[in-house]
């Protein structure tokens, strides 16, 4: 099928549809029968479904939390879903296994059996295509909070058959961010594709009343990503599956570390994405935002990794963002335990309890930031659109060729890696190279003053270790990456 941003007609899916099925045994579950899968899905009571809970809490101006988590055993990995909704966790993952994200199912099924025979979790994360849909309903029905799958998947056309023919309400990912961050081989024609099929499927349930969550994974490789670069394809994410039917999006972003960035940040995306949405005529889609905690290097010691955990609940709270996303005082070491995790939980409830009723102050440095984002992306989104002569399939992967959109230290062969990004005097992610990044010259300029204001506090010249000194610096309890003196 050629590449357009044109949604898929209910032919073209249904025979697209018939070869996904039939590439494992999991997909010939009678539960997978659409007509059996859509009158599962409206029997979901509405707090367990996530289009609702999130459309409710974004009403009220809370800040929902959820954890990442995921183990091969289905019971454990039910116990452990169990043990984090009691911690108080508003939403649950299902975080998928490593050969299941590169749809290796056989190497999956083996880690199953490994895990049984070994009885702890040889898979970082749930196989939910190996254990079909009606082992994934399982786990759904044995929380009362709703479910959805975290992964990492360039194809995850199988994966979210079984998955929302289970009851899980919510996908995360799309053919940009589950694709570059990820995989080094896999071409963005091709994910772009594969992600329509998911965003398709999920429209199929829209179009006949059931309702279901799509989030873009907005923190990308995690380190140091320009605002406006995560923004501008969150964007462009949530413009491709609102074609293709999905009415939930919830659009992200990774703290970047300046409180007043991350807010403007979280506050531009949802403005933005909405703005675009209905520019192009999609104006029936509810817009949420979540805000993932710190993704790079975590602090060793446990105290002071629930600090920065505290930290970016804080930041989440006042940026008002919908959603956040939990990390664990283990984080530096591994995949934690469930105590671990639920530590991570119950402190970021703490604190956004506490906030719920506070804003973050209007100041005029706030609002020069929100204009400064709005403008890089407005950018972007321009040349994908010119490129793509309109259509925004298209346009993205010509960008991507042209490194006009670049995302930083990410190992696909499909993105330049020519931009690198590094931190100025007061600690806001800006440009050191811009590559062949598509920013105006007054946008480039500004970011080249800036790099060089904290050059010169410094007494260094511009160069790449302020870049390499700023990817260490937080988990060494810094925010910049100041020479050592």
């Amino acid at each position: 099928m050629e590449l357009k941003n044109k949604k898929w007609t209910e032919e073209e899916f249904l025979r697209v549809r018939k070869e996904v099925l039939a590439s494992w045994p999991t997909g010939s579950s009678k539960l997978l029968d659409l007509d059996t899968a859509v009158e599962n899905l409206k029997k979901i009571p509405p707090h367990k479904n996530f289009p609702l809970k999130l459309a409710e809490a974004k009403k009220q101006g809370r800040t929902m939390v959820q954890p990442r988590a995921g183990v091969a055993d289905l019971d454990h990995h039910i116990e452990l879903l169990k043990f984090l909704e009691g911690a108080g966790a508003d939403f649950l993952p299902s975080t998928i296994d490593s050969y299941t994200r590169q749809n290796r199912y056989s190497e999956a099924q083996r880690g199953i059996d490994e895990s049984r025979a070994q009885n702890r979790s040889m898979l970082n994360g749930f196989p939910a295509v190996n254990y079909g849909v009606e082992l994934c309903k399982l786990v759904a029905d044995s929380v009362n909070v709703p479910v959805q799958a975290r992964h990492g998947t360039p194809d995850s056309r199988l994966l979210a058959e079984i998955i929302h023919a289970a009851g899980w309400t919510s996908n995360e990912g799309g053919g940009i961010s589950y694709n570059l961050p990820y995989a080094k081989s896999v071409s963005i024609a091709d994910s772009l594709w594969y992600w329509q099929y998911c965003d398709r499927l999920v429209g199929y349930y829209e179009d006949h009343g059931a309702h279901i969550n799509r989030e873009p994974f907005g923190p990308l490789t995690g380190t140091l990503v320009p605002p406006s670069i995560s923004n501008a394809i969150s964007i462009i994410e949530a413009l491709l599956a609102a074609e293709q039917g999905v009415k939930s999006i919830t659009v992200g972003y990774g703290m970047g570390g300046n409180v007043l960035q991350d807010i403007a940040a979280i506050r531009t995306l949802a403005s933005q994405t909405e703005e675009y949405l209905n520019k192009y005529g999609y104006q029936d889609v509810v817009v949420t935002t979540v805000f993932h905690q710190w993704m790079a290097g975590f602090p060793a010691d446990e105290s002071k990794a629930m600090g920065l955990i505290a930290m970016s609940s804080t930041v989440a709270a006042l940026s008002k963002a919908t959603k956040m996303i939990t990390k664990t005082p283990l984080e530096s070491v591994g995949i934690p335990t469930k105590e671990a995790n639920a530590q991570g939980i119950k402190a970021s409830k703490m604190v956004v309890s506490l906030l719920k009723d506070q804003s973050y102050v209007n100041c005029v440095q706030l609002h020069e930031e929100e204009e400064q984002i709005k403008r890089e992306v407005n950018s972007l989104l321009y040349h994908v659109f010119q490129l793509g002569d309109g259509d925004l399939a298209v346009g993205t992967v010509k960008v991507f060729e042209q490194g006009i959109i670049d995302i930083p230290f990410a190992p696909s062969r499909f993105n330049a890696g020519k931009m690198l990004p590094a931190r100025d005097n007061d600690g806001f992610i800006r440009i050191l190279d811009f590559g062949n990044l598509g920013f105006t010259e007054d946008i480039k300029q500004f970011h080249r003053q800036k790099i060089e204001e904290r050059a010169k506090f410094e007494g260094r010249e511009v160069s790449f270790q302020m870049t390499v000194d700023d990817i260490y610096a937080v988990s060494e309890g810094e925010l910049i990456g100041r020479p050592k003196k």
